[in-house]
């Protein structure tokens, strides 16, 4: 295989060259892209950086949305030699003026006037940017100087290409596998992010692993529907740089909100997902079964007992009892087709990964005949060090560990990984880096993990977020939450109670399913907003909270809790990149209403004692 990615994407464009390469829908209309127009595009825009001084081993930075220009963008940088620094295009203007300023960013690519106007703020602080490349440029308004247009950046290297038409070329093959490729900072969970230096080497043992593995995950002619950010290194590499190797063709969405719409339009074979993803789809049907008819209700869980009957089997590996597969095949004429039309009809397989997802809602897509790849990394390992195989899972767990990874769990449980995918450490920070390894060459990835008999490795919570409670019980969030998800009621649930006498929570109600279940129990609203405001409402989230801890020991149930009227979001600051809770976020703005959880609490320990499941405290945030 070859030694760097750059040397992928030459060979991949000689190969295919006038297929489809990639595509982008932007305002309901696709932009397109052959693998030699791709190339053009990335060389152009890798040759203009170096005409505004950009020299290789420099910093250039993007902070755009999914686009065909972030994608020239990527391989264009890395194509000259110098390092890319992805910028998550929702973070605070503070964040923003941190990265560039600790990464040096000679040259900071943004795709709008929004994205522009946060970069502008922090021009003045950052001693090494030079331009502003703007996307979107208009030349009606009035730029500072530093701004220029990105159809200007390629201008300048189509140039710089005529005149030296091996230039490129040369920078390309100059880069070696020990390079700096990129640096992807943290999403920054538990404190201000820190620059994973991910060089060719590391990519490219990912890919080397993921094409080891057989059957192969992906083929040259699947397609896929991208809508997780190019940011987010689990789909820049397990999904834009395996998707390149492969030979994939890429429709990237236009949108999380149209996600549906261009997934039907294009039907892909494959998707990348996030637990979240997968939840929502799941409770959407779930809403829409409970509209239907009481028979057709009835129906609806027959069929879906039935495949998780299958699923079961399936998994285990055992042949289908014939009256079994009559039963199947009629659920999945009625049930299950329509959500595989849903997704385009076509897809194979879905990863999801960022965290575990509900076991109820892998069991259910699989008996649609959709196999959830469940998988887990970091940003530290380069995206995936674990993953199930086609032919090779247990449902609920991350996998086992991709070819060439040793994995294995320190005395307290923490997942320590070693191999050519783990970086190379963090930039300008000697003693974190030090302090990410053991001495015998393991990542620590502060992460808690188990095996399970079969050897699929589980992962438990962030070693930084189980909570201690003041009677010193060990507690995971992150299975308590998954246990409320799998109530279609909850659309969030946050749980609390480090140092605290016991386990308090944050939800978001989904107001759809809500709006339903007061229907049913004949609850008066105007707007199911006005439903969180509703005794008799809140009367019945507390059966479900009560449902849920009864399948909980004791110490693990929730004794108070709050609903939040508004969703957690990563515009709101509370959600990372990859849809994961910023728990010190939380702690801080919402501080108030978790207090007002534990007031009086030496008062009411005795009540928390006696196994009360659900007290309600301060239960609505306005």
């Amino acid at each position: 295989m070859e030694k760097t990615i750059n040397q992928v994407f030459a060979d991949q464009t000689e190969k295919c060259g006038p297929r489809l390469a990639v595509a982008k829908k932007i305002n309901g209309r696709w932009e397109k892209a052959t693998w030699q127009e791709y190339y053009a595009r990335a060389r152009a825009t890798g040759l203009g950086l170096l005409s505004l001084g950009v020299a290789p081993g420099d910093r250039v930075g993007v902070m755009s949305d999914n686009r065909l220009e972030w994608l020239y963008t990527d391989m264009g940088v890395m194509g000259m030699g110098a390092s890319l620094v992805p910028i998550h295009a929702s973070l605070d203007p503070e964040e923003i003026n941190y990265i560039l300023n600790d990464a040096g960013v000679k040259v900071l690519v943004v795709d709008n006037q929004e994205r522009l106007r946060k970069a502008l703020a922090a021009v003045d602080s950052c001693r090494a940017l030079m331009k502003v490349i703007l996307i979107e440029y208009s030349p009606v308004s009035i730029w500072p100087e530093i701004v220029i247009p990105f159809s200007q950046l390629q201008q300048l290297g189509e140039a710089r290409h005529e005149t030296d038409p091996r230039l490129f070329m040369k920078l390309s093959q100059a880069v070696g596998p020990a390079d700096v490729a990129t640096i992807v900072y943290t999403s920054g969970t538990t404190g201000l992010p820190k620059g994973a230096l991910i060089s060719h080497k590391n990519i490219m043992a990912v890919i080397q692993a993921l094409a080891d593995i057989q059957p192969p995950y992906a083929l040259e002619s699947d397609v896929t529907v991208p809508f997780l950010p190019l940011s987010h290194v689990f789909e820049r590499v397990a999904g834009h740089f395996y998707g390149m190797v492969v030979g994939i063709t890429s429709w990237y969405a236009e949108g999380i909100e149209n996600l549906v719409r261009d997934i039907q339009e294009v039907k892909p074979t494959v998707i990348l997902s996030v637990p979240r993803i997968c939840e929502k789809i799941y409770h959407r049907i779930l809403l829409k079964v409970g509209g239907q008819a009481k028979w057709r209700q009835r129906f609806f869980w027959w069929a879906k007992g039935v495949g998780e009957e299958v699923s079961q089997h399936l998994e285990g590996r055992k042949k289908l009892p014939l009256a079994l597969r009559l039963r199947f095949a009629l659920a999945g004429m009625i049930v299950f087709r329509p959500l595989r039309k849903a997704l385009g009809g076509r897809v194979r397989w879905m990863v999801v990964s960022g965290a575990p997802t509900v076991v109820e809602i892998l069991r259910f897509f699989h008996a649609a005949g959709i196999m959830i790849i469940e998988g887990y990394g970091l940003t530290e390992s380069t995206a995936p060090a674990t993953l199930s195989r086609l032919d090779d899972y247990q449902l609920g767990t991350a996998g086992k560990p991709l070819p060439g990874l040793e994995i294995h769990l320190a005395p307290d449980g923490e997942i320590l990984i070693k191999g050519d995918t783990v970086c190379q450490g963090y930039w300008n920070k000697p003693e974190e880096s030090r302090n990410l390894m053991t001495e015998d060459g393991f990542l620590r990835t502060g992460d808690i993990g188990a095996w399970t008999t079969e050897g699929y490795l589980t992962i438990v919570d962030r070693k930084k977020e189980m909570i201690v409670t003041s009677t010193g019980k060990l507690i995971s969030p992150q299975k308590i939450e998954n246990r409320f998800l799998g109530d279609p009621l909850f659309n969030q649930v946050v749980v609390l109670g480090e140092g605290r006498p016991y386990l308090t929570a944050l939800v978001n109600i989904n107001l759809e399913q809500a709006a339903g279940l007061a229907q049913d129990r004949k609850i008066g609203f105007d707007q199911p907003q006005d439903l969180l405001n509703s005794e008799s409402f809140c009367s019945l989230v507390d059966e479900r909270v009560a449902r849920v801890n009864h399948r909980l020991a004791r110490f693990e149930t929730i004794k108070a809790y709050t609903i939040l009227k508004n969703e957690l979001s990563r515009d709101g600051g509370e959600l990372t990149v990859s849809l994961k809770v910023k728990r010190k976020k939380i702690d801080d703005k919402f501080k108030m209403q978790i207090e007002a959880m534990y007031a009086g609490e030496q008062e009411k320990r005795g009540t928390a004692s006696q196994g009360l499941q659900c007290r309600r405290l301060s239960r609505v945030l306005p």
